[in-house]
């Protein structure tokens, strides 16, 4: 896990923006859910689910409609009180992914949306098989723009351009070091396996969703990358972004791209 103070005030960056994250972020399709499901062989209605690095809670309300029994899990103050601002019916608990705040056996499900990369996975994997149920599974996604998709990739490009290669490199959704979550997942399996290692099983589910140019930029600078560099800095690329896109939607309105990655693995 990097421990470095870039990485940690990015991992802690987005408690200044809770509101704004929580009103901009994309959502996730149904599609992801109903996929979920077929790998882990149950429906997520009555399951014990715990949801981990839960944030705002767009992932654990969208859990908590499918029927689930859901328990959020958020270490970051900010994230927190804009979780029970906005969902207070839904428990949640403070603690983190590499010392889960929950009893053994306690899961069916335990998913991370948008939140394992902030974890410690030497750690962060055998807390999560102590507290799932045996048959249960650990499910982690993230929404990564999909950037075959032209103006996607050119805006990544005045990203770095604005940036530096130094920070694009470290912008885990996008830009040319983006590499699948997979490997290091599974090396991660492997390497705190006690037995039989666990299969994992990658899907990618691709969705769009339409919204208004200032939302798209509002969910731009809510990512750590901008957070941890400046308000002015960031002002200046998102005023000058906004003139990009009204060239290119000239509407308004802006069609987001995004594929989903999916990573699944069951306990034995």
């Amino acid at each position: 896990m990097p421990t470095s103070p870039y990485h940690s005030a990015r991992a802690h960056s987005f408690n200044t923006a809770a509101a704004q994250y929580a009103a901009n972020r994309p959502s996730y399709p149904p599609v992801l859910f109903d996929t979920i499901e077929a790998i882990a062989g149950r429906p997520l209605a009555g399951a014990r689910v715990a949801d981990i690095g839960a944030g705002t809670g767009i992932a654990t309300a969208l859990l908590h409609r499918r029927g689930a029994h859901v328990v959020a899990v958020e270490p970051g103050d900010g994230m927190a009180a804009e979780f029970r601002r906005a969902h207070p019916a839904i428990p949640l608990v403070r603690g983190n992914g590499n010392a889960l705040p929950l009893t053994d056996s306690c899961a069916d499900f335990v998913t991370y949306a948008q939140a394992w990369h902030w974890t410690d996975p030497a750690r962060a994997l055998p807390e999560a098989f102590r507290v799932l149920r045996p048959g249960g599974a650990l499910a982690l996604w993230w929404n990564l723009e999909a950037e075959d998709i032209p103006w996607i990739a050119e805006q990544t490009e005045r990203v770095r351009h604005h940036y530096g290669d130094d920070v694009i490199a470290t912008w885990g959704s996008r830009g040319p070091h983006r590499t699948s979550a997979l490997p290091a997942f599974a090396a991660a399996l492997e390497a705190t396996a006690t037995g039989a290692v666990p299969h994992c099983v990658r899907e990618v589910v691709r969705w769009s969703r339409r919204v208004p140019v200032d939302t798209h930029l509002a969910n731009l600078g809510s990512h750590s990358i901008f957070l941890v560099h400046g308000a002015d800095r960031s002002a200046a690329f998102l005023a000058e972004e906004r003139d990009h896109l009204l060239r290119r939607f000239p509407d308004g309105t802006v069609e987001e791209v995004y594929d989903v990655e999916l990573l699944v693995t069951k306990t034995p």
